[in-house]
């Protein structure tokens, strides 16, 4: 179990409560629409082929060696075309702003995000960083240099 600290935007809408694991095997814990006072009743449009930053209303402090990464809402994704426009997110252990989430419309047709919906999930991960060296040549493998479709179709 890790935790991860939180606490609230200036804005937020602190009703709407923390994120949550909706099953007891779920992977993710979602991340609610956390709309400005300006917007919640309204909410926010999103034009088929637009996209828009969604707040969350969440700031977290996410421990060194983890990562939050933020995932599309697969419901969302079938029903609507909603996705994430940068496909995952990464949230870093040292970034200690406001979390918002790039929706993109795939879809057809005008998406309304509401104040209080689950837009997306968070999964928390541990993180390797790596160390970088040039060398003059690569271990040979079998499958050497063969791009997209070289093991089969």
């Amino acid at each position: 179990m890790v935790n991860i600290m939180v606490s609230w935007s200036d804005t937020a809408d602190r009703d709407l409560g923390l994120p949550t694991y909706e099953t007891v095997g779920a992977a993710g814990a979602d991340l609610r629409a956390n709309l400005p006072d300006d917007h919640r009743d309204a909410g926010v449009e999103i034009s088929p082929g637009g996209r828009a930053l969604i707040p969350t209303g969440l700031r977290l402090e996410i421990p060194i060696g983890y990562e939050v990464q933020v995932r599309a809402r697969s419901g969302l994704a079938l029903k609507h075309g909603i996705t994430l426009a940068n496909a995952l997110g990464t949230i870093d252990s040292d970034y200690r702003g406001d979390l918002g989430v790039i929706l993109w419309n795939g879809g057809a047709d005008t998406f309304r995000v509401a104040h209080g919906m689950r837009i997306a999930q968070m999964i928390v991960a541990p993180v390797v960083q790596a160390t970088f060296a040039i060398v003059d040549a690569l271990d040979e493998t079998d499958r050497g240099a063969g791009g997209f479709g070289s093991t089969g179709a």
